[in-house]
């Protein structure tokens, strides 16, 4: 399947997360996006060192200027399950704009075009590393990483975009 590019409606699928009551969630990716204009970003695991360090501060920490620029979403899904996404999210205590969602089995990551299978390092299916604007359910950008690489997918890199 082909990766999701610039044009492409963005598909819609079910992702998990924990709300501020702590009850699990399942959500539509279109009941987020649907009218809106939303970033989702996605890394290859939680807790691993470019994503903990690197592609999730930059979004935490432009969240404003994204927001400036009328971003009404910031959208950070990992093939994780729910409860490692909680975990993780609470080691950014600064952060108030990005949600952490959990695609546990890669669907919405397949759907996406997406998946990187790591299973030699032991990690399985995972997703590649990438940062789409969307704007009401189409693809405006579509940045796209290769390997392990962090060269085009960070917030500064979207903030172009828009």
């Amino acid at each position: 399947m082909a990766p999701i590019a610039v044009g492409d409606p963005l598909p819609d699928g079910t992702l998990a997360y924990f709300d501020e009551q702590d009850q699990l969630q399942q959500v539509s990716v279109h009941s987020l996006a649907a009218g809106k204009k939303v970033i989702l970003f996605g890394v290859p695991g939680a807790f691993t060192p470019t994503c903990s360090l690197k592609h999730v501060p930059g979004f935490i920490e432009k969240a404003d200027e994204l927001k400036s620029k009328d971003v009404d979403e910031i959208l950070c899904i990992s093939v994780n399950d729910p409860f490692v996404m909680k975990a993780w999210a609470k080691t950014f205590p600064e952060n108030k704009s990005v949600k952490f969602l959990a695609d546990g089995s890669a669907k919405y990551t397949h759907a996406l075009g997406l998946e990187l299978d790591l299973s030699e390092k032991g990690l399985g299916t995972r997703s590649r590393r990438f940062a789409l604007l969307v704007d009401d359910l189409k693809v405006k950008a579509a940045n796209v990483e290769s390997g392990g690489d962090f060269t085009v997918s960070s917030a500064d890199d979207i903030l172009k975009a828009l």
